[in-house]
């Protein structure tokens, strides 16, 4: 048995698909046949526009008419005639090989479309690379597993997911993720939250371990892994699975029960999302709205910046999809773990201090002009709040909403509507805006706690390194009394208090939470009838008196203790 680290809940049991990008390496060569490589070329194509046409299908489909139309661009590239004969030329004329000629008359196409101006022109690079880059695969012969379409049940097995990898996922056949990286607070764990499917991460050497086609049973709660097990082992895992499963139909009777507590205090429970598809896993559990919508994902795993129009068409799928329920979107986050290779950021020694978050987007306001203005355009099709992250001080959230009013004023000129009344908030994960949050709070409608960051910055514990992922600990008790501060002062203001870290859906932290005062608990939406379940067996008078006592205790594991006798 080997043990990792709990990362999505749940008991899955399949053949193991292993994923290793193998990197493509391009080679000059001149001992070829002319024939041949043009053959290969010409294969590359109708192979690829196979792919595409299947992909475009399957996003219409599944996610939308709208969305599909980036494969559609695609099949343009791999249609357009300059490109090909081009490409065909060099091979005749300079006697090479197919896979050379069309990396070199790719790349100086895309250097084309990238010097220029118009915005429309620079995402044609974007296209031609993403299509060239197919093609090539082709031509050398490198399999690509094709995650939308599965036949039998898979646990991917790989180094870590991304999420285009997960966006175009086949969820009916893929019943578990186990990756060699990560915490529970990585993306690939809180994507495998939000998709609703088991995960076990930080395995270390997993992809070395495993073979294609190995039989996995593993339990996401406890994190324990077993490759090839006997016929015993395997029996105890399925009727974990059956038991596991059972428990969620049950759970479904929470479905339309309001979230309160024995004694009648209401909290609102939301869910976290990183896409529009998102969407329907928060309905179908029930979520009261969306706590956080995390913009960074229409970023990643692409080569350029989303333009204004891509991003209002997200935002507003959002916002329609939750039926005037409301919907907290956290603006441009990156940095810090999460980079993009187009940004070109600069190398630092302590990436989770340094240039990210609203200290990149108050540095380019050009990009988060982008971003305001496509959010306030959406604001009129549901009940839109816009929060921002990582604010150290008051200076930052009066520059940021300055901006915003720029940009309403920039729209307003321009004779479009925007949503007079959108909530305005900002999320506390950095110590210092804690310390004064009885002051941010008179400039905002709502704080959101983000607990992820919260106890990284407080304690000084990088998260995402697992030889001191012991000392990450939700229940230190600093971290409590900085969130019991932060709800006070929201509340002597008059302001409400929500939290989006994974602190909100811990069934050991929602008593200590509840007696703080916490309004709002966002959380992967599959937490969410299992978190007002336990809310609804609740005293919201008891739990206060348990979370002052918890604030006279010194250590962690004491804390942990206490939590663990109410919990029986």
């Amino acid at each position: 048995m080997i043990k990792g680290t709990n990362a999505s809940p749940g008991v899955a049991i399949g053949k193991a698909l292993l994923l290793k990008e193998e990197q493509v390496e391009i080679f000059k060569s001149n001992n070829i046949t002319v024939k041949e490589e043009i053959e290969k070329l010409n294969e590359s194509v109708n192979k690829s526009k196979l792919e595409l046409n299947k992909i475009k299908e399957k996003v219409a489909n599944e996610i939308g008419e709208e969305e599909s139309q980036i494969f559609e661009s695609h099949l343009m590239v791999l249609e357009d005639p300059e490109l090909l004969s081009t490409t065909i030329n060099k091979i005749e004329n300079e006697k090479v090989n197919a896979d050379y000629a069309l990396n070199e008359v790719a790349n100086n196409f895309i250097t084309i479309f990238e010097s220029m101006d118009n915005e429309y022109m620079k995402e044609r690079a974007a296209d031609i690379r993403d299509v060239t880059g197919r093609m090539l695969k082709h031509i050398l012969g490198i399999k690509s597993v094709d995650l939308s379409f599965l036949d039998g049940e898979y646990i991917i097995v790989s180094d870590d997911l991304t999420p285009s990898q997960t966006a175009v996922m086949d969820k009916k056949s893929v019943t578990g993720f186990l990756t060699n990286i990560g915490g529970r607070t990585s993306h690939s764990a809180i994507m495998a939250r939000t998709l609703e499917i088991p995960a076990v991460v930080g395995l270390k050497n997993i992809t070395d371990t495993v073979k294609d086609g190995d039989l996995i049973v593993f339990n996401g709660d406890t994190g324990e892994v077993v490759i090839n097990p006997d016929n015993e082992t395997y029996e105890m895992f399925k009727n974990m699975k059956e038991q596991f499963e059972q428990e969620k139909e049950e759970l479904k009777k929470m479905v339309g029960v309001p979230t309160k507590t024995i004694d009648n205090r209401h909290v609102e429970l939301a869910g976290n999302i990183g896409t529009p598809n998102d969407v329907e896993g928060v309905l179908k559990n029930d979520g009261e709205g969306v706590g956080l919508y995390r913009t960074e994902f229409l970023y990643m795993d692409r080569s350029n910046f989303p333009n204004e129009e891509e991003q209002f068409i997200a935002y507003k799928s959002v916002l329609e999809g939750m039926n005037g329920r409301p919907v907290v979107i956290r603006t441009l986050d990156i940095g810090g773990d999460k980079e993009l290779d187009y940004l070109k950021l600069p190398k630092e020694m302590n990436p989770f201090l340094g240039y990210r978050a609203i200290r990149l987007c108050l540095d380019r306001v050009d990009i988060f002009k982008s971003q305001l203005r496509a959010l306030l355009r959406a604001s009129i099709y549901g009940k839109l709040r816009i929060m921002f992250p990582m604010i150290s001080s008051l200076e930052e959230l009066l520059r940021s909403k300055e901006i915003l009013e720029e940009c309403r004023q920039e729209l307003i000129n321009e004779g479009i509507e925007t949503d007079n009344n959108i909530e305005i908030g900002m999320m506390i994960e950095v110590p210092s805006a804690a310390l004064i949050s009885d002051i941010l709070a008179k400039h905002v409608d709502f704080f959101s706690i983000g607990t992820n960051d919260l106890i990284q910055y407080t304690t000084a514990v990088d998260r995402m390194n697992e030889k001191i992922h012991n000392l990450y600990n939700m229940f230190n008790p600093a971290v409590l009394r900085l969130i019991k501060l932060v709800i006070d002062n929201a509340h002597k203001e008059g302001k409400w208090v929500g939290m989006c870290g994974e602190a909100a859906g811990d069934d050991k932290m929602i008593p200590i939470l509840l007696g703080f005062g916490l309004d709002e608990f966002s959380m992967s939406a599959i937490s969410i009838l299992k978190a007002r379940k336990q809310i609804n067996s609740l005293s919201f008078e008891k739990m206060k008196e348990f979370s002052d006592k918890i604030l006279t205790i010194g250590s962690a594991a004491e804390i942990e203790e206490e939590i663990n006798n109410i919990l029986k």
